[in-house]
């Protein structure tokens, strides 16, 4: 099961991803988890995207491909993947396919999650992230107190949660403008390869999981 989950910030992919993880026991492959791992480990990829975050620059899209290819030759993909945060607008979708068949394992399945943008913006707000291990919870499905008996598996504490300085109000609309100029039209791109399956993603994260798992089944 090789998988896209498309959507605008805050409609839910990485909660669902994390149930597909459990659910499936294919991985999630995060573009923002390989680009830190590969900086902390200066790998060669990693010392490249290192010195264009340096310089204030993207970090280009065949590095980050590049990262993508070497984590899909892990043993833990043999059965699927999760794509989280790539791609993100149709030069990196068209790339994406030629280096996926390449290693012969092409997309399955792109899932757009659809959320008011009214919804999104209240999630947003709720989110944060753990200091640590990088976990992301929301307030509005995770009160804190539902989280008190949870440690965290890098320091075996309680999570240490903080609000990423994108996760506010004041930024959701300029990330909303962005992600319809730059990714909404990945719908079309992979509709019109017969991928595209869609989901209201409001509601219940189980009434969403089970959607999510229908449109999987195809």
């Amino acid at each position: 099961m090789r998988i896209v989950l498309l959507g605008a910030p805050g409609s839910g992919k990485g909660t669902q991803s994390q149930r597909l993880i459990e659910r499936f026991h294919i991985p999630q492959i995060s573009t923002g988890d390989l680009l830190r791992a590969a900086v902390a480990h200066g790998t060669p990829l990693g010392l490249q995207a290192k010195e264009a975050m340096a310089a204030g620059r993207l970090v280009a899209d065949e590095i980050v491909l590049g990262m993508i290819r070497e984590r899909l030759g892990e043993p833990d993909t043999r059965d699927g993947f999760i794509l989280d945060g790539f791609p993100r607008n149709i030069a990196q979708a068209r790339a994406l396919d030629e280096m996926l068949a390449q290693v012969d394992q092409p997309l399955e399945t792109v899932v757009q999650m659809n959320v008011d943008y009214s919804e999104l913006s209240r999630r947003i707000a709720g989110r944060r992230t753990c200091t640590d291990c990088g976990k992301v919870v929301n307030l509005l499905t995770s009160p804190p107190e539902t989280l008190e008996h949870e440690r965290c598996p890098k320091t075996g504490q309680s999570h240490r949660l903080y609000q990423r300085p994108d996760d506010n109000e004041a930024t959701v609309a300029e990330r909303l403008r962005v992600y319809e100029a730059q990714t909404r039209p990945l719908i079309d791109y992979y509709r019109d390869q017969g991928l595209l399956r869609s989901i209201d993603a409001e509601g219940d994260v189980a009434v969403v999981s089970a959607r999510l798992e229908q449109a999987l089944k195809g």
